[in-house]
């Protein structure tokens, strides 16, 4: 990666000059994009890039001794659609930021037991699996009446510090009984020191 670093006052004179599009194109350019806010966000971005890239090279290249964190991240995953997707990727970002790996938890539920799980369902859940594998996670199944239980437990195996999952889902009648579950939860991953993490949706 090649980074010039050059100011929003000198890539809009630069722009103004005829060095990056042609004449006729300019007018457009600066109506559209090449707006000062637009530009200092965009050079933002791209030396956090860098920054982070030249961190992870330190991290691999320059200190050898200095090894793969041993604690993982944890991403649950359900069988909805959309949103595991999205806490597998925020998870994955997580792990490579902080130079660890990172394990995506699905907990089979009697109400998703091999008979009674739709076909929807299924494919979402071997879309999820394949895209934890194609960012290099590793994939963990089980079996339980409790998702909070199992989560837990699986910290435990696993050694994991920091646990990533999307917003619950109350829903009437059940809504105290899992508020309390919830609660109880927490507690517990506090009492293992676990960080939490919500991923909105």
């Amino acid at each position: 990666m090649v980074n010039i670093d050059l100011t929003a006052e000198k890539l809009i004179a630069r722009l103004k000059a005829g060095k990056i599009y042609r004449p006729e194109k300019i007018g457009v350019a600066m109506d559209n994009f090449f707006k000062t806010e637009n530009i200092l966000q965009l050079r933002e971005l791209a030396l956090k890039e860098v920054a982070f890239r030249i961190e992870r090279k330190v991290e691999t290249e320059v200190l050898p001794t200095v090894s793969v964190h041993s604690e993982k991240i944890l991403a649950c995953v359900s069988s909805n659609a959309v949103t595991p997707r999205r806490v597998i990727r925020r998870t994955y970002r997580l792990a490579s930021r902080y130079n660890t790996s990172f394990v995506a938890l699905y907990v089979q539920t009697p109400a998703e037991s091999s008979d009674k799980i739709k076909l929807s369902s299924q494919r979402h859940l071997l879309n999820h699996f394949k895209l934890v594998t194609e960012l290099g996670g590793q994939v963990v199944q089980v079996s339980h009446r409790s998702v909070p239980d199992a989560i837990t437990t699986i910290c435990r195996e696993q050694n994991i510090k920091t646990v990533c999952m999307g917003l619950p889902t109350l829903r009437m009648p059940q809504t105290l009984f899992n508020i309390g579950r919830y609660r109880k939860f927490i507690r517990d991953l506090a009492q293992m020191k676990i960080d939490l993490i919500i991923i909105a949706s």
